[in-house]
Parts: structure tokens; sequence; C-alpha cells
């Protein structure tokens, strides 16, 4: 096994220039997920370099180059993509993948064929994109699904009539086909909640960069002594164009707890001036604990 521990971080002259990249992808008019989750992979992985990169963009278009026939339904592309990365290429996930940073890491689950449920998924899209599929990603509580067909809402059009059925498949479980029963026992498993339709809304790539990048903060934050893994996580999340305020309170107590005290006093004051716009008793208890932060330094 390669990495009996998580992988470690690149130089940080490499880390600013791959933040660079991540900022400019992720604000360009069509954000390539491939690439994103790849640009993750390498602020994880210090030893994937420039070749390494290109070398998982040739291996998903090799595995699209793979698929032996155009399929005529979502049905049958749905089950070609299984047959080939599910049942001869073995891209499945089991529940210890749970506890690896890289199964959260688009290189190395094309390595190891396991991963999370998203990363697996990611594989999925972007075989099937580059072989020219209808699909995309589908953003269940707690367990990222592909579908393949007309996206939900799509407008009708020429050659549509063939796409009129959508299919969800199960990537983790090696592609499997599930059946409206199914998704809702996934979600009523990972939420307690009921399936919505709204759930089954295509996730754009942000999203599932986001969502990426979220699973791999909780991953660290069960693991103080991951703490600069969490960092590097909030730090790409906010380099999304759409991102949650609070995530800058996270990086502030982040910084605290790492024993950076002054960097984390001085980012909590600054979110307390951003929400006290908002909400002036947040705002207060923001700034106490930026005093209690910097108490900490005397």
């Amino acid at each position: 096994m390669r990495h009996p521990h998580p992988p470690q971080p690149p130089s940080p002259e490499r880390s600013a220039e791959l933040r660079r990249r991540f900022a400019q992808e992720a604000r360009s008019e069509r954000p390539d997920l491939a690439t994103l989750c790849l640009l993750v992979g390498a602020e994880a992985d210090g030893a994937l370099d420039e070749a390494g990169l290109d070398a998982a963009q040739v291996e998903l278009d090799r595995l699209a180059g793979e698929l032996p026939f155009r399929p005529a339904s979502p049905r049958a592309w749905a089950e070609a993509l299984r047959d080939l990365l599910g049942e001869r290429y073995g891209f499945h996930g089991v529940a210890a993948d749970y506890q690896r940073l890289e199964s959260s890491l688009l290189h190395e689950v094309l390595r190891r064929r396991r991963g999370l449920p998203i990363l697996l998924s990611v594989v999925w899209l972007e075989v099937a994109r580059r072989a020219g599929a209808p699909v995309y990603g589908v953003a269940l509580p707690g367990h990222f699904v592909v579908g393949f067909g007309a996206e939900p809402g799509a407008a009708s059009g020429p050659g549509s009539a063939a796409l009129g059925e959508r299919v969800l498949v199960d990537p983790f479980d090696g592609g499997r086909v599930l059946s409206g029963q199914d998704a809702e026992v996934l979600v009523a498993g990972a939420t307690g909640a009921e399936l919505r339709e709204s759930m089954l809304e295509p996730a754009a790539p942000l999203d599932v960069v986001s969502r990426v990048l979220n699973n791999i903060r909780a991953w660290a934050a069960r693991r103080p002594e991951q703490s600069a893994v969490g960092l590097w996580a909030i730090d790409l999340a906010l380099l999304l164009p759409a991102h949650a305020a609070r995530l800058r309170y996270e990086r502030a107590v982040l910084l605290v707890q790492r024993g950076e005290f002054a960097a984390g006093a001085g980012e909590l004051e600054a979110y307390a001036e951003v929400v006290g716009a908002v909400d002036q008793a947040v705002a207060e208890e923001v700034r106490g604990e930026a005093r209690a932060a910097r108490a900490m330094l005397n």
C-alpha cells in the first residue's frame, strides 16, 4: 500500500500555483470537473506532479475509448458503464473507504479503483461524458449517484425522444442500476427523510467540488492531527465563486486550534464585522472568541 499515512502536501510554491489554477478554472465559463478534482488531489498529494495530472486525464480518455458502442438509450448507457467500470475494472466502494483521505482524491480513486460515492461518480461522469453520454450527477443527501438521460427540466428537442427515460446508477455499488425504491432507501438510510423530486436535480460541477471539499474537511475534523488538511480544504472552498460566509469563521477557529492565535483572532474579528451587519448578538460572541484567542498570546 503506497500511503500507510495520508499523502504529504506540496511545497508552498507548488501549492500557490495549484490554488491560482483552481481559482481560474472555478471561475471559467464552463468549469471542468475532472481538472478541479485533480487540482484538489495535487493540493493533498505533493507527489502528484504535472505528468501525474496529465496521466489521470489520459486514463479517463482511455476508459471512455473502451466503451464498445454508442448505446441507444439511457438504460443501455448505464449498463455499458456498469459493465466497463464496475465489472471489468472493478471500480466500487466499501465502508472502510470513508476512513481514507485518498478516497476523496481523483487520481488515487483511478489508481485504486476505490473511493467515496462522489469520487466514484466523478469517474462515471467523466468517462461517460467523454463518450458522449447524456449524463449528470445527482447529489442525493448522504450518497452521490449518477443519472443517465435528459436532465430533469431539460427542454425537449429533436432527438430527445430516446432520452425520455432517466436512469440512476450507484457507482459505489459498482454502477448498479437503481429503481425508484432503491433511491428512496438510499435517502432514508442517509437522512431518514423521504425522497423529493428536488433531490434529483443535476449537480453543477462546482457543487460537486464543494461537496468533495466538505467531505475532506469532515475527514480532517475527526482527526485533529490532520488540521493542515482541513485548512487547505477550507482555503480551496473559499476560492469557489459561491461559498458560505461561515467558512471564514470555520477557518479562523481552525487557526486558533492550530495555535496560530494572532492570525485566528484577526480572522475572527474580521468575520464579526461582516456578521454584525445582520446579527449583532452573534458578532459579539465571535468578538469574545477573538479576545480569548488574543489572551492566549500573553
